[in-house]
């Protein structure tokens, strides 16, 4: 849908990375590029290592994650509640920026701030100290996050969106790559944000409504390219579905994130319980995508067999 926009992974962590099964935690197909690679993590020497891994498995830009604020992260001494130690995320963006090609963007995605170290002064301090350690690329959920009492989605929705403080820091450190993040429903809503900062990343819009990311490259990067019909988006699916199941894979693995397609149409719901309910069991195969396909299109079954076929040749 869009060859311009980064995609980010999940957050992985750094000992997953380092001891965990690398084929399965870090392969990706040659069209997902660019591609950046989320870690977990507040040891800089792993951190370092696992992000050279990262690069030489082919990753475009290595992130560090310090704005997921769930308990078992917290355990883990990464995500959010690094934001309390801004001079241990300093040292591990310097390590991994060492470790890795000057080219290769080492940045960090974090919160506005955290329980009650949230004021402007905290927030630009964690900023500063963090960039003198190497990054210059900050990715911020517009949103403060509390460590205790909320969960992660509460998290996403309960603390107040505050958009103009992530304005006014790019304001201050005009250097400094500012992306913001937090509940960005549409690209238009984006290209509001672009007149104040340098970028936007959508994550539940981009995964919930995935069809918006179809038009990024004409309308934010001044793209020529037709923008593809959500049948044409089904269709380009096909050989990566059919290198998984032909790796043993299962059809739900890929189509469950893809209910979202037709979000909006007519046949939506359709499409969606046709996928559910066809697309879970060992032996679905791309006859139950073509199937939805048809529903969602209002096709014959033969002509959304034929369209598809086409495309997979």
């Amino acid at each position: 849908m869009t060859r311009h926009a980064l995609l980010y992974t999940e957050m992985v962590t750094a000992e997953a990375v380092l001891h965990g099964d690398r084929v399965r935690l870090l392969g990706f197909a040659d069209v997902e590029h660019p591609l950046a690679l989320q870690l977990g993590g507040s040891d800089p020497r792993k951190l370092a290592e696992a992000a050279r891994i990262g690069v030489a498995h082919g990753y475009d830009e290595i992130n560090l994650n310090v704005g997921c604020p769930s308990d078992r992260v917290q355990e883990g001494r990464f995500g959010a509640c690094l934001m309390a130690e801004p001079a241990l995320v300093a040292a591990c963006v310097a390590e991994m920026r060492a470790a890795v090609p000057a080219g290769i963007p080492i940045t960090v995605k974090c919160r506005i701030g955290i329980d009650d170290q949230d004021s402007e002064t905290d927030f630009q301090g964690f900023i500063d100290t963090v960039a003198a350690g190497g990054c210059n690329i900050f990715i911020v959920h517009a949103r403060k996050a509390w460590l205790a009492g909320l969960s992660p989605k509460e998290n996403r929705e309960i603390p107040p969106l505050d958009y103009d403080r992530v304005y006014r820091l790019k304001r201050a450190r005009p250097d400094l790559t500012i992306v913001i993040n937090g509940g960005i429903g549409s690209l238009d809503e984006a290209k509001v944000h672009l007149a104040h900062v340098d970028g936007v990343m959508l994550g539940r819009a981009a995964y919930q409504t995935p069809y918006v990311l179809a038009g990024v490259d004409r309308e934010v990067y001044g793209g020529t390219a037709p923008v593809p019909t959500r049948a044409e988006v089904a269709e380009g699916m096909l050989p990566y579905i059919e290198e998984h199941l032909a790796g043993g894979g299962r059809l739900n693995n890929i189509v469950r994130h893809m209910l979202g397609l037709y979000h909006g149409r007519p046949r939506a719901r359709a499409f969606r319980r046709h996928l559910s309910e066809r697309g879970v069991g060992a032996a679905a195969g791309l006859e139950v995508l073509v199937d939805a396909l048809a529903i969602a299109e209002g096709q014959e079954r033969s002509e959304a067999d034929g369209a598809l076929s086409a495309a997979a040749q």
